[in-house]
């Protein structure tokens, strides 16, 4: 907790508002996150089941994907700060609407039209880089992710809380409140960055930098960062069942073991941002590397081992190596961008990121059905493997580009 306040002091005050507003405002949207089968269960017909419950999370994924990079746009030339107010009130609203939905296309299209409104993550990752001056963006966009993570652990919670005394719409009118507040506040508290040339320059890479980042391979992360999340997401639906099946474990066992993945991220990403922090970027590269290896490893053993304290283990070390992987490529994203761009470059790759995780989700529920549970691991290993690939790859480039630029 001690280093949780360190850091946000760190960062200044409006950080620590900005990380609040994330913590609280994802939260809110993950309280009806682990429920949705259920509620989809009452409301249609078993025939839709199947299709419903897997497209009630793809949905607001596909919205998402869709409209990040022209909200990036919007952000550039309108200010990310009205773009973040945009998509609080935007989930605001749509929560209010699902609340009241009472059949399951209804819920599919405003589960949609949620995602295409939303896309909040995107211009708080470009606005937290205006008011730092562009500085530890590592360790910036891990403590946004942390926030995320965090969120949506204890939202999952609290969901549960009202589920048990209430009816499936209290959760999803809570959220709209809880996204209605936090718009105002966004909207009430949050500065507007200036926008002059200065604060542009500052956002740039550093001329001693420049060598390294200028020809980094913005295609090439944003490929890694994708494959890394559609690696990470093919156990989404399936995993429940993994544990039902493999383990004949109960349902809060299987919940601990999936969390544990998310706790991991939370204990890993400012250990790694903290390693990164001021490397050149074929420092970090490198041991993309060796996180993506590190990730293979430890999916190709948890899908072996018929030991469940050992298969949690694996999967809160999974989720520790994940800490080191999206926010610190994202950070390399960021710094190879021009300032005035930032928005524009983070809702590409949240769209990027929004239609790796649907890839996933499909290619594990597909794989599943067809070849059974006993492929899933395997699967995850293999993309691991594919992303190790890639990981060498624009490490080879960077060296081949920093020795380039050292001969010039």
């Amino acid at each position: 907790m001690t280093s949780t306040i360190a850091a946000l002091r760190g960062f200044g005050p409006v950080f620590a508002l900005l990380f609040g507003l994330q913590f609280i405002s994802m939260g809110a949207m993950e309280m009806s996150g682990p429920f949705w089968p259920i509620q989809i269960q009452q409301l249609g017909p078993s025939s839709v089941f199947g299709l419903a419950s897997i497209g009630v999370y793809v949905c607001p994924m596909l919205g998402v994907s869709l409209t990040s990079a022209f909200w990036g746009r919007m952000g550039d030339r309108y200010g990310n700060r009205l773009m973040m107010v945009r998509a609080l009130a935007g989930l605001a609203i749509t929560q209010a609407l699902v609340a009241f939905a009472q059949d399951v296309w209804t819920i599919l299209a405003l589960r949609f039209l949620q995602g295409a409104c939303a896309g909040y993550i995107a211009p708080a990752q470009a606005y937290g880089v205006q008011v730092t001056g562009g500085r530890d963006r590592a360790a910036l966009f891990a403590w946004l992710q942390m926030a995320t993570n965090v969120g949506s652990l204890g939202g999952a919670l609290l969901g549960g809380f009202i589920l048990d005394a209430l009816p499936f719409a209290a959760i999803n009118l809570t959220a709209g409140m809880v996204c209605a507040i936090c718009a105002a506040v966004a909207w009430a508290s949050l500065p507007v960055p200036p926008r002059e040339p200065e604060s542009v320059d500052c956002a740039r890479p550093t001329a001693a930098a420049q060598a390294t980042t200028i020809r980094m391979s913005v295609p090439g992360l944003l490929l890694l960062i994708g494959l890394l999340l559609a690696s990470r997401m093919v156990l989404q639906v399936p995993f429940s069942l993994y544990m039902a099946e493999v383990y004949g474990a109960q349902h809060w066992i299987a919940g601990l073991s999936y969390g544990l993945l998310a706790f991991g991220f939370v204990v890993g990403a400012p250990v790694w941002a903290r390693i990164f922090e001021g490397r050149a970027p074929s420092f970090v590269l490198g041991w993309s590397v060796l996180i993506a290896a590190g990730c293979l490893a430890a999916t190709g053993l948890a899908g072996s081992t018929r030991i469940i304290g050992l298969f949690a283990a694996l999967y809160f070390t999974w989720g520790m190596l994940l800490g080191g992987t999206t926010p610190v490529l994202l950070a390399l994203v960021s710094t190879a961008t021009r300032g005035d761009r930032q928005g524009s470059i983070l809702g590409l790759a949240q769209s990027c990121q929004q239609g790796a995780s649907i890839v996933g989700i499909i290619v594990g529920v597909v794989a599943t059905q067809r070849f059974g549970l006993a492929v899933a691991f395997p699967l995850v290993a293999a993309l691991y493997g594919l992303s190790c690939l890639v990981a060498l790859g624009l490490w080879l480039h960077s060296r081949r580009s920093l020795d380039k630029g050292e001969l010039s």
